[in-house]
């Protein structure tokens, strides 16, 4: 297993757009610490309530989301392009159907109680602060809502604190 150090979130990034072509994973456990994993594009970071956090979004039809709404907290890994297939895979699998973390080879490690991935250059540890659901109605773009959300299953935002960031040493 690689090691990884903890890192300042002011450290982590110079410019969190350079993000935007990086999927990442969300993850989380439930109670009896079973892990689900998303692969995800959409989200930020920033400061709300005076709080370091992230924004993701989840739609409601996703397993994951059924781990991160029965947990406090999540992890959001990054990885290097090798992993791109392995992401991919975890984008259109669905863990109701099979385990697809097993089939990706990829390693569930967990920090108190938080699932990530041993093979991620960085890993944000969260916890979630909000949650809500983005309404049709809200929309002042009407064009956003025919590009991205043609079934209307629109997503849950989620803002939730970083509290520790890790990267590979």
């Amino acid at each position: 297993m690689e090691k990884f150090k903890e890192t300042n979130i002011k450290n982590y990034l110079s410019n969190p757009f350079e993000l935007k072509d990086k999927w990442m994973l969300i993850s989380a456990a439930k109670n009896d610490g079973t892990v689900n994993t998303m692969t995800a594009s959409w989200g930020g970071f920033g400061v709300m309530w005076n709080k370091e956090v992230v924004f993701i979004v989840i739609r409601p039809q996703r397993y994951t989301k059924e781990f991160v709404d029965n947990s406090d907290t999540l992890s959001l890994t990054f990885f290097d392009e090798s992993h791109k297939k392995a992401l991919a895979y975890l984008g259109k699998a669905s863990g109701r159907d099979e385990d697809k973390i097993a089939k990706t080879g990829l390693s569930v490690a967990k920090d108190n109680d938080i699932p990530y991935f041993e093979e991620a250059e960085k890993v944000i540890f969260a916890k979630k602060l909000f949650v809500q659901p983005i309404h049709e109605s809200a929309f002042l773009d009407k064009h956003l809502i025919n590009k991205w959300y043609a079934e209307k299953d629109f997503h849950y935002l989620y803002i939730a604190e970083v509290t520790k960031i890790l990267e590979k040493e």
